[in-house]
């Protein structure tokens, strides 16, 4: 980012004075789906911070993507990939490009018997298990990556019958914890939410890493506002947040 030195110095002295930012002030921010306990845990604890408001919008990297092309104005970008913002940046919505988080998906049933099986694989593999929740691999980073882990497995074509495909990561879980499938590709993050936690998950190895970048857009009203919270996001304080909800 352009005289990125600068501007963080100019912003650690805001951070060191919460209320020297009009509280009127506020900013909108895209959020993948993946992110939203750890993003309204931050977003909060940045307002009480420093008086600017955050208003965001929570859904696929790939709608959002979509959205700010077609001039939805918002003020920053955190996607679950890296893909989307670098094109951002290609297209002239943005002068850079930052990593904020690093993500886990896993496979997850609110049935615990579903984890008796001794590999993820052979959990799919049990004539029992019917439904399939997994995001849009088209617009959800998180399901690109599920699908990259069952095509590896060489269970892609197998399962295609039972895959249920969700809006975003967030509805996959949706589905899977009010078990209206029997298991679902899922964030590691949703296992620190009450739902999460009484059910029981796969690590999936085999799944790529999933990097996840943001932005400052260029259409900003907010640059001030948009560059202290970007600042914010990559803070020992937050790292410690995210650490929480299961990112690296």
């Amino acid at each position: 980012m352009k005289n990125i030195r600068l501007v963080l110095a100019f912003i650690l002295i805001i951070l060191m004075n919460p209320f020297s930012v009009a509280a009127q002030e506020k900013i909108s921010v895209a959020v993948a789906a993946n992110f939203i306990s750890v993003f309204k845990e931050i977003s909060a604890d940045f307002e009480k911070k420093t008086g600017v408001k955050v208003e965001a919008t929570f859904s696929s990297t790939g709608n959002l993507y979509s959205q700010i092309q077609n001039g939805a104005p918002y003020d920053v970008f955190l996607s679950a990939d890296e893909q989307r913002p670098d094109l951002l940046q290609k297209e002239g919505f943005t002068d850079g490009t930052f990593i904020y988080a690093r993500g886990q998906i896993i496979l997850w049933s609110a049935n615990k018997d579903f984890c008796e099986a001794s590999t993820w694989q052979d959990a799919l593999k049990n004539d029992k298990v019917k439904k399939i929740a997994i995001a849009n691999p088209l617009t959800a980073p998180y399901g690109a990556s599920a699908k990259a882990a069952l095509q590896k497995a060489g269970l892609w074509e197998e399962l295609q019958n039972k895959l249920v495909n969700g809006q975003d990561i967030a509805q996959a879980f949706q589905y899977a914890s009010t078990q209206a499938v029997d298991a679902g590709f899922c964030a590691l993050s949703a296992t620190s939410s009450p739902q999460g936690k009484v059910g029981c998950f796969y690590h999936i190895p085999e799944a790529p890493a999933i990097v996840q970048a943001g932005c400052i857009l260029k259409r900003t009203k907010n640059k001030v506002g948009a560059e202290l919270f970007m600042t914010f996001m990559m803070s020992d304080q937050t790292t410690l947040i995210k650490k929480k909800y299961g990112y690296r």
